[in-house]
């Protein structure tokens, strides 16, 4: 350093005072402010990370009427398969109750049972949301079970059941095939060709 630069520095320095003691510490605001926006930031984009990351959310965005029958078939989906789930017709190989269940008790239910639905290669299977007229909003589990069904990929379609399988209190679900199904229809569509 040349003498110019230390006089200068010297100069600049003049007004600094020194801590008396450890324990002082400088407070800048600037920063302060700017990490609690980066947090802010952070927080929010963890939370939509989150959301995209689990489609089961219990923010219920479109609420259902306890009446109401609760409907959804992915494109792809045959209207002859479609026709049939909605009549019932197909053989119910799981069935899950969630009577007296809270909002997130029913959405870790559902989870897990649609894992373990596919795990097991079940391909059509019940769950029973109840109808929720006495529930407080009306028909919360009902709208959720209708949002988180939607959400999710390996649910091909679903309806609301016919009467003697639980009416409007109960939803049909057909779930995407698995390996060992998907390979018995080609073996079966083979057999047919000849």
């Amino acid at each position: 350093m040349s003498d110019d630069e230390f006089f200068s520095f010297d100069a600049e320095m003049a007004d600094v005072k020194r801590l008396v003691s450890d324990n002082q510490v400088v407070h800048h605001s600037k920063h302060r402010t700017l990490d609690k926006e980066k947090a802010a930031k952070r927080e929010a984009a963890q939370a939509a990370t989150e959301s995209k990351d689990d489609p089961l959310s219990t923010e219920i965005r479109e609420m259902v009427s306890p009446d109401d029958q609760i409907s959804f078939m992915r494109p792809g989906v045959q209207h002859g398969v479609f026709r049939k789930l909605r009549l019932g017709q197909y053989q119910i190989e799981a069935r899950l109750d969630l009577h007296k269940h809270s909002v997130e008790q029913a959405r870790r239910a559902v989870q897990q049972f649609l894992q373990d639905c596919l795990r097991i290669e079940v391909r059509s299977a019940i769950i029973v949301h109840g109808i929720g007229r006495h529930s407080k909003p009306s028909a919360l589990i009902k709208s959720a079970v209708n949002q988180w069904l939607k959400a999710l990929p390996e649910v091909q379609a679903f309806h609301s059941c016919q009467k003697h399988h639980g009416g409007l209190g109960a939803v049909y679900v057909m779930l995407r095939k698995g390996p060992n199904k998907k390979m018995d229809t080609r073996e079966r569509i083979q057999n047919r060709k000849g």
